[in-house]
């Protein structure tokens, strides 16, 4: 004698037959799902998309806003252009967003050979026509003040073997020139680091702080 096929139940078969409550159950669920997904993803992007736009462009202004006012105070002291002096933290720190900045309110790259103040990391330096890694020490501030504070003191004291290495930035009558002047004495090993801080300055008017 042969066996009785079991028919099938589950949510949509009782005992074989197809249940009309379970294929409405069905549909309502997956158009509820399209109509969630059609509604709420577009919307999402958007406001994400706006809100990292309005944030990028608000925390430049802000960046040059906070710090123009003690570039200003150092350049009535010692003579550092506050373009300059702006211009500098922006591409050293890529606004204040690198490691060295955030970490260690270091904003000028500025390295440093005492243990207990400074914070080993890798950089990047232009040798012999190439970039390549190499691992250096980093000064540590408490504040990103004293780290500008630090930069404008270099410039005014020079170096060990140089006490004069820097007489050409803290003299230049605009910012080309200082600029052209920090290649020149050493500051970076870019060969395009006088241009870079020259485009920052003209894309950002920051000579207007120079007045």
């Amino acid at each position: 004698m042969a066996k009785r096929k079991r028919k099938k139940t589950n949510f949509l078969f009782k005992r074989g037959k197809l249940q009309l409550s379970g294929v409405i159950s069905l549909i309502l669920i997956f158009g509820l799902v399209v109509v969630l997904a059609v509604q709420l993803v577009p919307r999402i992007s958007f406001t994400n998309n706006q809100q990292s736009t309005n944030l990028s462009t608000k925390s430049h202004q802000q960046f040059i806003q906070t710090i123009a006012p003690y570039a200003k105070e150092m350049h009535q002291s010692y003579g550092v252009l506050p373009s300059i002096t702006i211009a500098q933290a922006i591409l050293e720190s890529d606004w204040g967003t690198s490691q060295l900045s955030e970490r260690y309110n270091n904003y000028f790259g500025m390295k440093g050979t005492i243990y207990q103040t400074t914070k080993e990391m890798k950089t990047e330096e232009f040798v012999n026509g190439k970039w390549i890694t190499v691992t250096a020490r980093f000064r540590v501030y408490n504040s990103w003040k004293d780290s500008v504070k630090d930069h404008t003191m270099l410039f005014v004291n020079g170096t060990n073997w140089n006490r004069n290495q820097y007489k050409n930035v803290l003299t230049a009558k605009n910012y080309k020139t200082a600029a052209q002047a920090l290649y020149t004495a050493g500051y970076a090993t870019d060969p395009g680091y006088p241009n870079k801080l020259i485009e920052i300055i003209q894309s950002y008017q920051l000579e207007k702080y120079d007045q």
